[in-house]
């Protein structure tokens, strides 16, 4: 039986992902705007953004709307088909295991996430399902792509809701 790794991969960031990113970050704004946990994802593939999604459980009452399905669902519509191979998805949260799943179902290539998730990280935090060997697709991991204001714009939501539950 093969080990599950004790170690994440994590790749350097570039330029590139930084401003990928950012576009992430406005939709998590956005998210933030329609009292949403703020978490957006985009997919990109050969420089163009192909699938957009920012999380909606609340508003969609579906446990499935988390934003990194969003923008894989819309990723595989505007390619016609359900393999994402040559594609990066960049989320500001680190994926839970369901879109970890998901990450390694479409074939995505690449993963660059922001804010690491001690709760529910699945792409290196509290396990890696993105790059487990026993599964018959890894993406490459870049972690922390802006981490600090991927992290204080959920810390922001979270205080404000706080604050919301303590004035009824």
């Amino acid at each position: 039986m093969n080990e599950v790794p004790k170690e994440q991969t994590i790749h350097e960031s570039d330029d590139q992902d930084v401003a990928w990113m950012r576009e992430a970050l406005k939709l998590a704004a956005y998210a933030f705007s329609l009292g949403e946990v703020p978490i957006g994802a985009i997919v990109v593939k050969d420089g163009q953004v192909i699938g957009r999604g920012y999380n909606r459980r609340e508003i969609d009452r579906n446990p499935l709307a988390h934003a990194e399905l969003l923008a894989i669902h819309e990723a595989a519509q505007t390619l016609g088909g359900w393999r994402l191979s040559g594609t990066t998805l960049y989320v500001t949260l680190e994926p839970c295991p369901m879109c970890a799943g998901a990450i390694v179902q479409s074939r995505i290539d690449r993963l660059v996430y922001g804010a690491r998730d001690p709760k529910a990280g699945c792409a290196g935090t509290l396990m890696n399902l993105v790059i487990e060997p026993r599964f018959n697709h890894q993406a490459v991991v870049v972690g922390g792509v802006l981490e600090d204001e991927a992290a204080a714009l959920l810390k922001q939501f979270f205080q404000t809701l706080r604050t919301k539950q303590k004035e009824k």
